[in-house]
């Protein structure tokens, strides 16, 4: 849960530990938005090295995955959280020992035979503590003892949970009691002086964590909820994240005391809310899952549980976090509320989109309907074994573009079966295409939908679902036939990396196209003139702009809007993304007194809170207004993310994108009356141009245009079958694939892949900066390669080793020498 300030009723008891207690149940709130990285030589076929090497053994110094016990997280968990239902109820007092008896036998009867198991109960299920400062469940909603409901649970072989925030409560330092176990500490010497706040609500304060006395009493409340049979924690209001990533409040230090003090007691530990992202590999090491957005709830009590846009809004999140997640660790999209159509708040379509997206995404299915009141269509939501298959796998998926609101996203696994969700996030239905290519897999597959369990062909190339409704989704299994070939990008969670490496931090090339612009006359000569730099105009209507929530479209307005339109919202939370290639952007709009203030993101990392809110006295409907600039960005691939935070309204204007120039110079004429070819050089390696095109048609190299060194001619004689006018020509430039690597450069450090098939290849970079690569298959050193370029080149392929029997193998890349050693993809081939 977030509880925002917006509105909440506090209770006068805040007793207890805070870091273990929790608000009380009376504490409710609507939630807002969040405020918030020479050519070397080929192996021949199954060639033999010239001496058999174990592949050495080398540290792995990557953060992994695994919270308190992480082998208890090798799988999303499964179950119930109290806290939708106790939102929607709005009573208070609604986590009572009769209402989770009756969820436990529920999920017992309903959801127990598909893998649900966990019931975990939410904030205020305390209420004081004992003699040691530790907190006692409250008498009031368990008559009969809490301790009798866990035993309930436990019985229909189920597990529980509890819930805590961070800090230390006043009262428990006032009174200066003993820590159990440990009798010289006190809890009045817990916190850090003077006091300083620990939780985004202030109920609790810092605790001093460098005093062994701190963990000692962490330990104390730990070992008491193992006692009690937990076997699961939620730790809320964790920062930087909910709310607050300044560093103003930093619950690391509890993360890491309370991660030490589950672990013996292998209770899973879950974080919240709305984590921030820099901070991921902290998130990953100390917990087993976290979550990474604000509420799902739309806290509108007895009237819905959720909303479109609080499931829409997901999407963008997931597009940064997908990565982070694996065995060991989650990422958490808080409860899944398709349960029930009378109280969801969802469509049917919106519901299975849902669905799918926690499957998807490797998130934790945790239901958050009242699952005594489940409907038809929401058991067989939560209960089609073939969609529970997909999230229990662990293989959170990644899109192919966030560019449209008709997103694929896909997930490879480990049998080289292909999961791939069609979302149709748009405002009509479509046919929506995954191309085989777009998801690195060349050759035929056979298609499965998921959702209605039946086969539906084999398709050579890719697959069209047709009419995927407003909201709605096609869930499909994609199995590559034999003979294909299947090409995995360096950051899929199937490869493995020892030693340090960073995703790309500069070492990346990124695609990019760039229009040389042709003016096409019968009368003037050619023109020329050196452009180092180029500024893109985006309107706000480009079909690669992508809105989150709900978004409206004014035009002919006639105040001075670019191109005389603007897109705008009136809901907080609402968002739009856009990515780019270059070193900067300009996000433009309008300021008015009926605006508010915008929280910024670039690449996901949360830059600063920009006001678009006008003085009345300065008047009305300020054009044009650049409220956020950024130009110092590394060349490469980015992505700008606003998101409205209050006013009655945010609006998107225009989009100003900085670029390198990669052509000078970046325009020419054409005379038809004086035809002379038109010559360009270009900023980049020859041979990192990829083609040449005219609305979507290649000019053909050697006959419309050719290339020699690092300067492109245009031919005359097809410049003047152009019709008169500005012509852009799109010159394209090849990046690493998918614009992405993982860089290392530390000697011995070492990139692991598994695979079963009959070849396998490595592709990455030639560079100045690179030396050579020892590659290893099975175990023994096939090939030394060198990747030393005097120019930088993307997608090489640098090892190929083709004839390998049929059957499981192991690729190793360890690094020789040299500053750097990059991994862009590795391709395996079916066996035929």
């Amino acid at each position: 849960m977030t509880r925002s300030v917006r509105s909440r009723r506090v209770r006068t008891v805040l007793t207890g530990l805070v870091a273990a207690v929790l608000l009380p149940a009376g504490l409710t709130a609507t939630t807002s938005a969040a405020a918030p990285e020479s050519t070397p030589p080929v192996a021949p076929k199954t060639a033999a090295p010239q001496q058999a090497v174990q592949a050495p053994a080398v540290a792995t110094t990557t953060v992994q995955s695994g919270g308190p016990a992480g082998d208890i997280a090798l799988h999303p968990y499964m179950g119930w959280s109290s806290y939708s239902m106790q939102v929607y109820d709005g009573a208070g007092n609604w986590i009572s020992a009769d209402q989770l008896i009756k969820q436990s036998d529920a999920m017992h009867k309903k959801l127990q035979p598909y893998g649900y198991k966990n019931i975990n109960i939410d904030a205020g299920w305390n209420d004081g503590i004992d003699g040691y400062g530790r907190p006692v469940p409250s008498k009031k909603l368990y008559p009969n003892g809490l301790q009798a409901v866990i035993d309930h649970i436990h019985a229909n072989g189920q597990k529980v949970g509890l819930y805590a925030i961070p800090g230390i409560g006043k009262e428990v330092i006032d009174a200066n009691l003993p820590v159990y176990g440990a009798p010289e500490c006190k809890t009045g010497d817990l916190p850090v002086q003077p006091l300083q706040k620990a939780d985004y609500w202030g109920i609790g304060y810092k605790i001093d964590f460098s005093k062994p006395c701190a963990q000692k009493y962490i330990d104390s409340i730990a070992d008491l909820f193992g006692s009690w049979g937990l076997d699961f924690l939620k730790f809320d209001s964790v920062t930087p994240g909910s709310g607050i990533s300044d560093l103003s409040l930093d619950a690391r230090g509890d993360v890491k005391a309370w991660s030490a003090a589950l672990a013996k007691h292998k209770i899973w530990l879950e974080l919240s809310w709305a984590l921030d992202i820099n901070y991921a590999n902290t998130w990953k090491q100390y917990a087993n899952g976290w979550r990474i957005e604000w509420d799902v709830e739309c806290y509108c009590p007895g009237v819905a549980l959720t909303q479109w846009q609080n499931i829409n809004r997901l999407f963008p999140k997931l597009a940064d976090w997908w990565r982070y997640a694996g065995p060991g660790g989650w990422n958490d999209l808080d409860s899944l509320d398709v349960g029930n159509g009378q109280m969801d708040g969802l469509t049917k379509d919106e519901r299975r989109t849902a669905a799918t997206l926690w499957a998807v995404s490797a998130a934790p299915m945790y239901v958050g309907n009242d699952m005594t009141r489940l409907d038809d269509y929401g058991l067989s939501l939560l209960t089609n074994p073939e969609v529970i298959a997909v999230n229990q796998a662990g293989r959170p998926a990644q899109p192919v573009s966030m560019k449209t609101n008709k997103q694929v996203w896909y997930s490879l696994n480990p049998d080289s079966s292909y999961t791939v969700a069609l979302f149709n996030l748009g405002q009509t239905d479509s046919d929506m295409t995954v191309n085989w290519s777009d998801l690195g897999l060349t050759g035929p597959a056979k298609v499965r939908d998921l959702w209605a369990r039946k086969d539906l062909g084999q398709f050579a190339n890719g697959f069209t679902g047709k009419d995927i409704p407003i909201h709605g989704v096609q869930l499909l299994k994609v199995t590559p036939q034999k003979g294909s070939t299947i090409r995995v990008n360096d950051d899929d969670l199937r490869v493995g990396y020892d030693g340090a490496w960073q995703r790309n931090n500069n070492y990346e090339v990124p695609s990019v196209s760039e229009p040389l612009t042709v003016t096409v006359t019968d009368s003037s000569q050619a023109k020329t003139a050196d452009v180092g730099s180029r500024t893109q105009e985006v309107n706000n209507d480009d079909s690669q702009i992508v809105y989150t929530g709900t978004w409206h479209q004014s035009t002919g307005r006639g105040l001075g809007d670019y191109k005389d339109d603007v897109a705008w919202s009136e809901t907080d939370g609402d968002s739009f993304s856009y990515s780019f290639v270059g070193t900067g952007v300009d996000y433009v709009t309008e300021t008015d007194p009926g605006q508010g203030d915008v929280d910024i993101y670039i690449d996901g990392q949360f830059k600063q809170t920009v006001s678009t809110y006008l003085d009345p006295s300065q008047g009305h409907n300020k054009p044009q207004q650049v409220v956020y600039s950024v130009s110092d960005l590394p060349n490469g691939s980015h992505t700008i993310r606003a998101v409205k935070k209050s006013g009655q309204f945010m609006l998107l204007d225009k989009l100003n994108i900085r670029q390198e120039s990669l052509l000078n110079p970046d325009s020419a004429t054409f005379d038809k009356g004086s035809p002379a070819d038109v010559s360009v050089q270009l900023g980049r390696d020859p041979g990192e141009l990829a083609g040449i095109s005219k609305a979507g048609v290649d000019l053909v190299k050697g006959t419309d245009y050719t290339v020699a060194g690092n300067v492109v001619t245009i031919k005359a004689a097809y410049l003047a079958k152009l019709a008169a006018g500005t012509v852009p020509l799109d010159f394209r430039f090849r990046g690493d694939y998918r614009d992405d690597i993982h860089a290392t450069t530390a000697n011995g450090a070492a990139v692991n892949f598994a695979f079963t098939g009959t070849g396998v290849a490595w592709s990455t970079e030639l560079a100045p900066d690179q030396g050579n690569a020892d590659v290893f298959v099975d175990g023994k050193l096939v090939r030394r390669v060198n990747l030393h370029g005097d120019v930088r080149q993307t997608n090489q392929q640098v090892f190929n080793a083709t004839g390998l029997k049929n059957g499981p193998h192991t690729l190793r890349i360890v690094k020789v020498d040299g500053d750097v050693l990059r991994n862009d993809t590795i391709s395996y081939t079916i066996a035929k």
